[in-house]
Formats: structure tokens, sequence, C-alpha cells
């Protein structure tokens, strides 16, 4: 697990590769990450967006860009966290994400980024 504190507020990521939906004579490498967003500070806030940096070895960079988390824009208050997880697909087996949730303060109304750690992406058919 990989966690990294923007603001206040704590990203942690535990990735998994999810070798039931992975074919890699196919190249498709599918895994599984698991977020948790906690706020450590003292006002509510709310996910807005989100923006991904995907690497795929040898395929380079992609990035996704869109509103909310999973069809959500989740409120967080002081002490709460909000989870959810997602997944990927890379076509090398071998690769590693990173990003920025746009968060609104909602008692200023002020926006302002927080980091989504990097974390590696290893298929377990490569790995040995």
């Amino acid at each position: 697990m990989v966690s990294k504190i923007t603001s206040e507020i704590q990203v942690s990521v535990q990735p998994e590769y999810d070798i039931r939906n992975s074919f890699p004579s196919e190249n498709r490498f599918v895994f599984k990450y698991n977020i948790s967003i906690e706020n450590l500070g003292n006002t509510p806030i709310q996910i807005l967006k989100r923006k991904w940096l995907i690497y795929d070895l040898g395929f380079g960079f992609t990035e996704v860009i869109g509103d909310g988390v999973i069809g959500l824009k989740p409120e967080i208050k002081f002490g709460e966290k909000f989870n959810y997880f997602s997944n990927v697909q890379v076509r090398s087996g071998v690769g590693h994400m990173s990003g920025f949730y746009l968060v609104k303060d909602l008692l200023t109304d002020a926006t302002f980024e927080i980091e989504i750690p990097r974390f590696s992406l290893m298929s377990e058919v490569l790995s040995n």
C-alpha cells in the first residue's frame, strides 16, 4: 500500500493483479486498486474531478480525466474516509499509475488538488 498526504487529505492505494480477468496471451493484464481518501483536516471537502496518468511499459502514457470517482462526487467530513475500488487494464503487464483529485472546500468553496500517490502495476505472470 502507498499513501500520500496533501493539504490534510490522505490518499492510500492498494493495487492487486486480477488474475481471473486477465488474459496474458491476448496482452490484457487487469489490475484492481482500492482507494481510501481520509479527511485529516478541519473542513468538509467534496471530490469534484479526477485525473489519472497511466503508464504501460512499451506503450507509453495515457491520461484519463473525469468527474468525481466511480460516478459519485463524495463529500468527506473531518475524520471520515471514503473508500472505493476500480480497475485498469495494461497491455504489457507492467506499469504504474498516479494522479490528482480536484477537491472543493465546502466551507469556502475554494478548490485545490490532492495527489494520488504513484503505485506500481506488475502482473504475477511476469514477476516469476
